[in-house]
């Protein structure tokens, strides 16, 4: 018997489907670019005319980050809409905390064998995020490696690059003793905790992404609410009120360890638990998996995605300011002296 000869769709990658499927997508690309973008996509590099304005020094800000095990809660609902949104959000967010605004977005979308529908999904939800928030898709990767990844399932990765000027970059001045804690209200799990949750509740509990949780939604929209973004919010605030001093993106490792990035050594932070409420989908996880409160509050964001710590006298008008920009926030607890960490009484 004599071997037939070797292709690379034989191998289990198809070019010619990816290169189809991208085609598809350009309208929705280029309605991201403006003319910064200098090339479009397409390139061996994607081009951007460093244009900043009235800035006296302006600082590149990037982030790099992923939606980690989402996306097999994606799979399992046959529902990748959100997933875009979720990487463009989650980098902005962390952006934002440096006080930066986003110029351009680069995604890493990596399979075992290419969906067509998952992939054009995923993009045109990352392109969607990125129009709504002023910033170009310039370029990208798709990789499709059988053997590497798992089969039927995805990978999705994303690098933002944003600039801020150096004299208004976070955090500024110094959080003291009696600076206030506000919380601005998370959309859900946003990007993190998926293993944890998924073993709690459909490994232990086995429920289904089709079950009716106790505030009608479907387990598969509370789970794969997309990662909120809260830029468009937030920079107009941050010109505003000088007494802001800095914001914590509230992703992995939860409120214990994201907020002591952002305050000095000799600051501690207590949390007020009864300042918010906790969504019903953390109050399932807990329960179906007995996780204990540390862990929940280490693993999850629990309701609160952003925080901003700002100065006492101003607190009271920068929570107006968001609910009156359509946010749910509240003063959560305030600063003191003592150990470099965060305590929720």
């Amino acid at each position: 018997m004599t071997d037939q000869p070797l292709t690379y769709a034989g191998s289990g990658v198809d070019i010619d489907t990816a290169q189809h499927t991208l085609h598809n997508l350009g309208d929705a690309i280029r309605a991201t670019h403006d003319n910064r973008v200098l090339g479009g996509v397409g390139g061996f590099g994607a081009l951007f005319s460093a244009q900043f304005g009235e800035m006296a020094r302006p600082v590149l800000v990037s982030s790099i980050d992923g939606v980690g095990t989402k996306t097999k809660v994606a799979a399992m609902a046959g529902d990748y809409s959100g997933i875009g949104q979720d990487i463009v959000n989650h980098c902005v967010n962390d952006i934002l905390c440096q006080g930066a605004r986003g110029l351009f977005f680069l995604d890493y979308f990596g399979c075992s064998k290419l969906s067509s529908e998952a992939f054009d999904a995923v993009v045109r939800g990352a392109a969607a995020a990125c129009e709504a928030q002023g910033i170009a898709l310039i370029g990208g990767e798709t990789a499709e490696m059988p053997d590497v990844y798992v089969d039927d399932e995805v990978d999705v990765v994303g690098c933002i690059v944003g600039v801020v000027d150096e004299d208004q970059k976070l955090p500024r001045g110094t959080v003291m003793p009696g600076d206030c804690v506000i919380g601005l209200a998370s959309s859900g799990l946003h990007t993190n905790g998926y293993s944890l949750a998924r073993r709690a509740l459909f490994d232990r509990q086995g429920m289904s992404v089709r079950d009716i949780l106790s505030d009608g939604q479907t387990m598969a929209q509370a789970l794969l609410a997309p990662h909120k973004c809260y830029a468009n919010v937030v920079l107009p605030l941050l010109d505003k009120h000088a007494g802001i001093k800095s914001l914590a993106h509230i992703t992995g490792g939860g409120l214990y360890d994201n907020i002591p990035r952002v305050t000095p050594s000799d600051i501690q932070v207590v949390l007020d638990r009864r300042s918010w409420e906790t969504p019903e989908i953390f109050k399932l996880i807990q329960s179906a998996g007995e996780v204990s409160d540390f862990e929940m509050h280490r693993a999850f964001n629990m309701g609160i995605g952003l925080v901003m710590i700002v100065d006492k006298d101003i607190a009271d008008e920068v929570v107006s300011d968001l609910v009156a920009a359509g946010e749910h926030a509240a003063i959560i607890g305030a600063a003191q002296r003592g150990s470099h960490d965060v305590q929720i009484v």
